[in-house]
């Protein structure tokens, strides 16, 4: 199967993921809104995360997998299951503290800060979801463990569990519950029984290529593999944590700037995740393991080869579907989350994060696409150095943002420096690699890329004049903005095909299903 038909299976798989994601953030909005309540829960929830993109998809499994493919590879699975095994005990345990040590922590935070403030409300929602760092975190190794072996529904599914559950604790708990103080409480709860879930959910496809789920809590330091892994994981838990102090800090910051900001900015997230997540994501997923097995071959062509056409696939893919969010930016938000507590300042302050998220769909599903690249060189470095300095820029762009512009748009500020970032740290990754001999066709590329962009902006206009012509007329935001859609998808077809003749073509030549004609 060609890498667009592996990204087809994935992106299938996280569509399901990310609709039901979506609908999770429309029941939270009707719950909570903007509200001061919404934004400490939002800022909770990024403390296991954190401990998930460093321990799970993040350091230890760009770490875990081309050693995993390797090890497998060369003295086969008996010798890839006690590797994976050691792997997952060291999890356990290091994570165990962790989230132990974390605990406390949230205790004298609670004590030195002032009671029933934005910060004491957060410490307790952060105390029930620390443990899902460690569920989440081993369910991660094992969806690893099994895009190795090319298997990649099963993984990409997982979310849904997470949803299910948050969306259950939403429709099946919340309305019984008096105070909205206890319904985040409950949403919390069913977060942490979704990180058990997602592991066993994952067991029968994890058996089925022949592996087990086992903890194995000694010989990690006589195995080289386990220390091949742990040396590797250093830097990229550092330009990781990095990463996902910055995340943090964005968040920390909006909430300083305005207390309604960090729901905005997370309600826009996760209109943006769902192409990201079809696409972008969906290639990092697919690519890290075929990046891996061409490395271990040397076969610096067929690598190229594979790094230039994904890229390509994803101007194409991913420049509609920036022009097209931010032409109906503010339909799009209040058709999906303007009632109950979510009303129409809440939509204006969503869109406008929105519309500045938009900006950077090519460049964080690029810098998706191209990480990989040195991870698959088992060079996790240089990654890491190229995203500390960018950090830091971010970081002076953030505090301009909160510090000089109005309340209502400081958030977008902090949104357009993430963006910047992402533009900065993929164009220094490709240079690096263009200097190291690995040396993609920069300027054909670029060139794609603007062809892409124009074919996309002439209908993102076309997209932006059908939606106000309809509202005049009097239609609903359930037929104007489908309609306006469906418009963009109708017109961008022929513009690509005459702009950009070259990549769409290549793009429908992989296509899974006219692969199988």
């Amino acid at each position: 199967m060609s890498v667009l038909g592996k990204v087809g299976v994935v992106s299938a798989m996280t569509a399901v993921s990310r609709v039901f994601g979506l609908v999770r953030e429309i029941v939270m909005a009707h719950f909570f809104g903007t509200t001061a309540l919404q934004s400490a829960f939002v800022i909770a929830f990024r403390i296991p995360n954190l401990f998930r993109r460093l321990f799970g998809e993040g350091a230890l499994g760009a770490a875990f997998i081309p050693v995993f493919a390797e090890l497998e590879r060369t003295e086969g699975r008996e010798r890839a299951q006690v590797f994976l095994a050691r792997i997952l005990g060291l999890l356990v345990c290091a994570l165990g503290l962790l989230v132990a040590l974390g605990i406390a922590a949230t205790y004298a935070v609670e004590a030195a800060v002032e009671p029933g403030g934005r910060w004491a409300v957060a410490m307790p929602l952060t105390r029930i979801m620390l443990p899902y760092a460690l569920f989440i975190c081993v369910a991660a190794i094992v969806s690893a463990a099994l895009n190795v072996r090319d298997r990649f529904a099963v993984p990409s599914l997982t979310p849904v569990i997470l949803n299910l559950c948050w969306i259950g604790a939403l429709v099946g708990v919340c309305p019984f519950l008096g105070t909205a103080e206890a319904r985040i409480g409950a949403v919390c709860w069913g977060i942490l029984l979704a990180g058990v879930a997602q592991i066993f959910f994952q067991l029968p496809a994890l058996r089925a290529v022949g592996y087990r789920l086992r903890f194995t809590f000694t010989g990690w330091r006589a195995s080289p593999y386990v220390r091949q892994v742990l040396l590797q994981m250093g830097p990229a838990s550092l330009g990781i944590a990095l990463a996902q102090v910055n995340i943090c800090l964005d968040g920390w910051l909006a909430y300083y700037g305005a207390e309604w900001a960090p729901s905005a900015l997370e309600y826009a997230d996760r209109i943006i995740y769902l192409p990201l997540g079809l696409f972008g994501t969906a290639f990092a997923t697919v690519l890290l393991p075929t990046f891996s097995r061409q490395a271990a071959a040397d076969d610096r062509p067929a690598l190229l080869a594979t790094l230039e056409r994904s890229l390509r696939n994803l101007f194409v893919l991913m420049a509609p579907m920036a022009f097209g969010l931010i032409a109906l930016a503010a339909p799009i938000v209040a058709l999906l989350y303007q009632r109950g507590a979510f009303d129409a300042q809440s939509t204006l302050w969503t869109a406008r994060a929105v519309s500045a998220y938009a900006l950077g769909l090519i460049a964080f599903s690029s810098a998706k696409t191209v990480i990989p690249v040195f991870y698959a060189h088992k060079d996790l470095k240089t990654p890491v150095k190229v995203a500390a300095w960018c950090i830091l820029g971010n970081l002076a762009l953030n505090l301009c943002s909160v510090l000089l512009l109005p309340e209502g748009w400081r958030h977008v500020g902090i949104a357009v420096s993430t963006v910047l970032n992402s533009f900065a740290n993929t164009g220094i990754l490709l240079a690096i690699l263009w200097r190291r001999g690995l040396r993609p066709a920069l300027w054909p590329l670029a060139w794609s890329a603007c062809r892409a962009l124009l074919a996309a902006a002439l209908m993102g206009l076309a997209v932006w004049w059908a939606h106000a012509w309809l509202a005049a007329r009097g239609l609903s935001l359930f037929l104007s903005v489908p309609l306006a859609i469906a418009l963009g998808g109708a017109l961008y077809l022929p513009l690509a095909r005459l702009l950009a003749p070259a990549e769409l073509r290549e793009l429908l030549a992989d296509l899974p299903l006219r692969r199988r004609r």
